[in-house]
């Protein structure tokens, strides 16, 4: 993903996911694609920024808390949180910010 998210004016929110990875392959790229492509689907999902080498940065953009509350329940994406605690990351963390402003061209 190369893009950046076109975002609204804020206030927005930006959950932000920084991972290191395993070496284990099998099967994280479907997943990751499946989950942007279920993201879309989600009421409130605003956009996704991502880029990885030795760490990963992963950043969703969202209208409101209540709209990351329903993504982090979303049965699938808790299948996902699994196997990425089994298989794929070594370590990450989560955080969640309200953005007041941005800018750029």
């Amino acid at each position: 993903m190369s893009a950046i998210a076109n975002t609204p004016t804020p206030p927005y929110y930006a959950v932000i996911f920084t991972s290191t990875r395993t070496e284990k392959e099998d099967g994280y790229n479907e997943m990751a694609a499946r989950m942007v492509e279920l993201a879309l689907q989600q009421p409130g999902f605003l956009g996704i920024e991502s880029a990885r080498e030795e760490l990963g940065i992963t950043v969703s953009y969202w209208a409101d808390l209540e709209a990351i509350k329903k993504w982090k329940a979303n049965s699938e994406h808790l299948q996902a949180q699994k196997s990425g605690r089994k298989s794929w990351y070594d370590s990450f963390k989560v955080r969640i910010s309200k953005v007041e402003r941005d800018y750029g061209i």
